[in-house]
Order: C-alpha cells, then structure tokens, then sequence
C-alpha cells in the first residue's frame, strides 16, 4: 500500500504541474453544464433532480476520459521512462494500481467540482439527495470503468493519440452496447443468448438503474468486475517491459 501511495501522489502531481488537469477540469465543466440546460431542458423538466444532469455522463466519458487515460503508459513507452519505472523496488500491479488510483481521484475532482448543481436543485425544490449522492457515486464508478478500458489501451501503444482513438472507440461500444445501433450487428447472426451478454455489457444500462435511485448489487459488482479485469490486462500488458 505505500508503494501505491507514493505512485498515486507522484501522478497526482503531475498532473497538477502541466494544463492538462486544468483544461480538462474546464472542459468537463462547461460540457456538462451545456448538456444539463441546454439539451437536457434542466429548467423545463421543472423537477428537482439530476437526471437532465446526470444523463449525459456516459456520453461526456466517451470522450474526456480517453484524453486522461491516453498517456498513463503511452508516454512512458514513448519517452522510454517505462524501463526505469519497472527497476524500481516495486511490481506492476503497485504501479498499475497507483497510477489508475490517480487518474481515477483526479476525474473524482472534476466530479465533485459539479456540486453547484446539486446545490441549486436543493434550492429550486425538494429533491431525493439519497438519489442524487447514488447518480454521483454511479458516476464515479462508470468513470473509473472507462479509466481501466483506456489506462489498459494506453499500454498496448506508444502513441498516445492512438490510444485515445481506441480507448474511446471501446469506450463508445461499451456505452452503447444496449442499443439497436450495436445489437443489429449481432442479431444478424447471433442467438439470443449472446444478444442479452452483449446487452448486459452496457455502461448506459447498469448507469440508468443507479441514477433512479436503485442501487443493485448487480450494476456496482458489473463496474467492479470491468475496473479488475483491465487492470488486470494492464498488467499483463506492461508486464512485457521486465527486464527491457
């Protein structure tokens, strides 16, 4: 746990020294709050929730968060610094953890810099907060999802523009999973059986269930299982520069 610790802030750190955290951070903020009163019809809904808020996430995701994830490994392959890393006295799975950890607590930034919203629903009306905090912990966990697709993609390349393309390309595929766009493709050939895995893989579908305000053990085991298993592909992945 302290080699992770040490990791985490180290990234942390940097990612506080270039205007990648800040331009970021602004970017989510404004994306979000144009998604939230312009399509989402916060005021015309007149309802005291998040949902015109919260809806947008997966869709923000696909996009912002392959731009974080893209050079967790990419530039340490590029620059060369991979090497080193993997000499000092930790394992892969220490700074596979402590990297994602960093990328994961700093999008828990940018998240929780949104709370103006749920001030002003507090304000406007009588919400269910218990709703709400179950739309924004959902939130988190789907962005730690898509951090671990893409911190694993960022370690099968060197190009970081490449690893953005593809992480958000898998992200997409991931959040759309439930719609006919994705599923057409499959129930041309397909059973049904495999339709209703290739639905269950859904980010929209397990987020819809939590921003409601029902937290199924099913939704928070599904984000769970996803983060575990590219971060386990990270580590295999990186794995390949021991001794490099």
């Amino acid at each position: 746990m302290r080699n992770i610790a040490i990791i985490l802030k180290r990234e942390m750190a940097s990612y506080f020294v270039t205007p990648l955290a800040y331009i970021f951070i602004v970017i989510f903020l404004l994306m979000a709050g144009a998604f939230t009163f312009y399509l989402g019809g916060f005021f015309e809904r007149d309802q005291a929730d998040l949902n015109a808020f919260l809806q947008f996430h997966p869709w923000l995701y696909v996009v912002l968060i392959p731009a974080i994830s893209m050079r967790l490994w990419a530039e340490e392959i590029n620059a060369g610094t991979i090497e080193l890393l993997m000499t000092l006295p930790i394992t892969t799975t220490q700074a596979v953890i402590g990297k994602f950890l960093a990328a994961w607590a700093f999008t828990g930034v940018a998240l929780a810099l949104t709370f103006p919203i749920w001030i002003t629903i507090n304000y406007l009306g009588e919400p269910d907060n218990g709703a709400a905090l179950a739309g924004y912990i959902g939130s988190f966990f789907m962005a730690g999802g898509y951090l671990a697709v893409g911190s694993f993609l960022s370690a099968v390349t060197r190009s970081q523009v490449i690893a953005f393309v593809l992480a958000a390309a898998v992200c997409f595929v991931l959040t759309a999973a439930g719609a006919p766009l994705v599923l057409n493709f499959f129930a041309a050939w397909a059973g049904e059986e495999v339709l209703a895995f290739v639905r269950s893989l859904s980010f929209l579908d397990h987020f819809q269930n939590i921003i409601k305000g029902v937290v199924d053990l099913r939704d928070v085991v599904y984000f769970l299982s996803l983060i575990t298993l590219f971060l386990f592909c990270n580590v295999v992945a990186v794995n390949r520069f021991k001794g490099a």
